[in-house]
């Protein structure tokens, strides 16, 4: 399929990611956490805003990818961490072979064990053990993305076209039910709806970390859109985003500050430099970025774990 985006001087700076940040710092509210800093051990809180929407028009104004830091040094490992979970991986060893090596914090042994899982096993709860093999009471596993492209490519007119990341039963903690799972999906609710020859997709996310997290889905989701309508022969339209619970952690703040600081530059252009025929083959040197003008990295943010 062959399409163009609008020549990047022509393409307007947007603010959406500013203004989700300044929100939520002015509007938000404070609430404990579970996690803690990992640097310092300290115990964090988060700054919650419930209910947002940002919505993205990729070939009118460019690939969501923040200009306010440079991502250009981890936006392939987040789409390697996508494909890798359409693939079925659910281990930092698998990951690994996609490119993503940013779960060894959350598979250590101790997590692992908590679960009652092998250390690096992200757990039957995870989002390519629901993406690629959920499992069902026929007992036989059910791969998501593989139906969908089917129905997709046979009743391109459903409103049915939908994936999601949560298997309930090993998500569920309480006083006699183990999670099994090291963390719950936060991400991957996608809708798939194709109006006018054109592959749009709103993604529901029930928890984001603004500050680290976001920049990473924004990119991850933008080259999903654009390698599911290579493979459905359409044209990308347009990419929703709707957050149920997005916060920024307390040891971000000043981090978050930082970019608010900082003028937008328009979205750059992302491209996929290998079309392939089935979704399942897509890797992170499929795609490339242009005409990407961000400000400096900000280093050293501190995380979570």
């Amino acid at each position: 399929m062959s399409y163009e985006y609008r020549p990047y001087e022509e393409r307007t700076a947007l603010e959406q990611y500013k203004a989700l940040l300044k929100d939520i710092l002015e509007n938000g509210q404070d609430n404990p956490c579970a996690m803690v800093d990992g640097n310092t051990g300290e115990p964090l809180f988060t700054r919650e805003r419930l209910g947002v929407v940002t919505r993205f028009n990729i070939l009118k104004d460019g690939a969501p990818i923040i200009t306010e830091r440079d991502i250009s040094g981890f936006y392939k490992s987040a789409i390697g961490e996508l494909f890798g979970f359409i693939n079925g991986a659910r281990t930092q060893e698998e990951l690994e072979q996609f490119g993503c090596k940013w779960w060894k914090s959350w598979v250590t042994e101790k997590k692992c064990a908590k679960r009652g899982l092998e250390t690096g096993d992200l757990g039957p709860g995870s989002y390519g053990a629901a993406f690629h093999d959920f499992p069902t009471k026929e007992g036989d596993n059910f791969n998501q993305f593989e139906e969908i492209v089917k129905q997709m490519k046979e009743r391109p007119e459903l409103k049915t076209h939908l994936i999601t990341p949560w298997i309930p039963q090993y998500t569920i903690r309480n006083h006699d039910h183990q999670q099994k799972v090291v963390v719950c999906p936060c991400h991957g609710w996608i809708h798939f709806n194709i109006i006018n020859d054109k592959l749009n997709m709103t993604m529901y996310q029930r928890s984001c970390d603004t500050v680290v997290g976001l920049p990473s889905n924004w990119a991850q989701y933008t080259a999903l859109l654009l390698a599911m309508s290579n493979v459905m022969g359409l044209e990308p339209g347009e990419f929703v985003h709707m957050i149920s619970n997005a916060h920024i952690y307390s040891n971000t703040f000043d981090t978050a500050e930082t970019i608010l600081s900082r003028e937008a530059a328009p979205f750059p252009t992302l491209k996929v430099v290998n079309n392939h025929d089935s979704i399942f083959d897509y890797r992170k040197d499929d795609f490339a970025l242009e005409d990407y003008h961000p400000k400096e990295k900000i280093l050293k943010i501190p995380l979570g774990v």
